[in-house]
């Protein structure tokens, strides 16, 4: 009895042992891709926010976005987008903002309809440091 008793505190001690020396997230399960992105960048994508059918679908909804984007404007917290209601849908928009927000949740968004309906603008802001990660993910040129 007293032999199981001491085991048990060994395993115990060694757990929580283990646990400080890699840290909690390791120890917690936590994906490789997470563990890399957490020491190197606080901006990653999650994805496994999207079942494959709604990563498929959100991957065609960028690829129209980015085509159909008529402007990228630099604003203090990140970047405005800016679409031809003709060209991209305001529900087009907001599903896309549905899934984006599962997966870059870091991200807030902003959707304007401005020029009397005339003009779609998802705005992308977010902590300081998330222009660099809205420049490289979303093509953003020179710094525009």
């Amino acid at each position: 009895m007293e032999c199981g008793r001491l085991r048990f505190v060994e395993v115990t001690v060694s757990l929580a042992l283990l646990m400080i020396l890699c840290g909690n997230a390791v120890c917690a399960g936590a994906t490789k891709e997470t563990q890399m992105s957490d020491s190197q960048n606080k901006f990653y994508c999650n994805i496994h926010a999207l079942s494959a059918p709604e990563r498929a679908h959100h991957k065609e909804l960028t690829e129209k976005l980015l085509a159909a984007r008529k402007a990228s404007v630099e604003t203090p917290g990140g970047y405005e987008f800016q679409f031809n209601p003709t060209s991209i849908t305001l529900a087009e928009l907001a599903d896309w903002v549905g899934a984006e927000s599962k997966c870059c949740s870091f991200l807030d968004f902003h959707i304007d309809v401005e020029a009397e309906g005339n003009l779609l603008c998802l705005r992308l802001t977010g902590e300081e440091g998330v222009k660099a990660f809205i420049r490289a993910e979303f093509g953003v040129k020179g710094g525009k």
